[in-house]
């Protein structure tokens, strides 16, 4: 086998787009990639994703560029997502996993997002489990049960569905219908990202940690999603009128036989707000039927989010099972970011990468 390695073009899309048929993920759109290729912090030279090709055969890594903070210093951080390897092009993984590893230019180099099957590839380049303490879990709280449970009744029932064709199982009519919130005091919705927004970002930033980019700019541009099929749940929690913490749900759906997610997309709160991310978290959970979730997942945990849960992580059912969470730090920083940064699926793929759940 003789693999070329190429950045991806727009003209790649139907080839990589086969390839997310193949494994059942979501087809993104020519819209969404040009999405992805207006990302504030990508240079104009950064791809958006690399290909491994032979004889007609092609393997496909996205490559995510986030500015991350550490205090008021910005620095470069890297990750990959939806990485594809068929059969035939088997050892391609490890060529495309070293053209992200191989930049010099980034202080953390990570993977929040890997699947049981992948997660080994990552130790031999050289990543470490992160978060250290808790890289295999994740969070979910049971909203109904019984649909969730009805899950595996499907799979039993339609085996050779796989979950890669047919009907769109365990809809309901509660989804995208906007129900009314009911809140508990201090939490709002969010109305927009205007200067009480920037308030937040520029509070978060003076305290003594590690943060993914959330400015205003970055923002609107990662909600702007052209993909997205249900709007979002945007939630803050303020004192004396300004924001002191913030939540982003977003409903998924992981296949045809599974029952829609709410997945916890952000959760940050500025450290002097100890009550924040529990009552956002409590307060999703409580509308979550409401929305039409089966369920509300936290897909990425730090040690910092399981005390800041409290009593409510103690009640979630715990996943995962297998490290889903690896980083590299370059050594100049890496003091900094093993001791500041708590990342949450927003540092991640997830925003972008979930199935969203069918428009219809």
């Amino acid at each position: 086998m003789s693999l070329t390695l190429r950045p991806f073009t727009p003209a790649d899309a139907p080839a990589v787009a086969a390839l997310h048929s193949a494994v059942d993920w979501p087809v993104r759109s020519a819209e969404s990639w040009r999405w992805l290729a207006a990302n504030p912090a990508r240079a104009p030279d950064f791809p958006i994703g690399w290909l491994a090709e032979d004889r007609g055969r092609a393997a496909f890594v996205g490559e995510f560029p986030q500015r991350f903070w550490i205090g008021e210093q910005p620095v470069l951080g890297v990750t990959g997502y939806s990485i594809i390897v068929p059969p035939e092009l088997r050892g391609a993984a490890g060529r495309l996993i070293r053209k992200i590893m191989n930049r010099d230019d980034a202080a953390l180099i990570y993977t929040l997002n890997a699947n049981a099957l992948s997660a080994p590839l990552y130790h031999r380049h050289g990543l470490g489990p992160y978060p250290e303490a808790s890289n295999a879990l994740k969070l979910a709280w049971m909203i109904d049960p019984v649909v969730a449970a009805g899950a595996g009744i499907v799979r039993r029932l339609w085996p050779d569905l796989s979950g890669r064709s047919g009907p769109e199982r365990l809809m309901n009519r509660r989804l995208g219908r906007n129900s009314q919130l009911r809140l508990p005091p201090r939490v709002t919705p969010l109305e927009g990202f205007g200067d009480d927004w920037t308030l937040f970002w520029s509070r978060l930033k003076s305290e003594d940690r590690v943060l993914a980019d959330r400015s205003a700019e970055t923002m609107r541009w990662r909600l702007g999603e052209p993909d997205g099929t249900l709007s979002p749940v945007l939630l803050t929690y303020r004192r004396d009128g300004a924001i002191t913490g913030f939540l982003w749900g977003q409903m998924a759906k992981m296949s045809r036989l599974e029952p829609p997610v709410l997945d916890i997309i952000d959760l940050v709160t500025l450290k002097t707000e100890p009550d924040a991310a529990s009552a956002l978290a409590g307060a999703l959970i409580a509308n979550a039927h409401r929305l039409g979730g089966a369920k509300v997942r936290l897909q990425v945990v730090s040690p910092d989010m399981l005390k800041a849960l409290g009593p409510l992580a103690r009640r979630a059912r715990r996943e995962g099972g297998w490290g889903h969470g690896h980083a590299r730090f370059a050594p100049e920083h890496a003091g900094r970011l093993r001791g500041g940064w708590s990342p949450t699926p927003f540092d991640g793929d997830y925003s972008f990468c979930l199935r969203p759940v069918p428009a219809s």
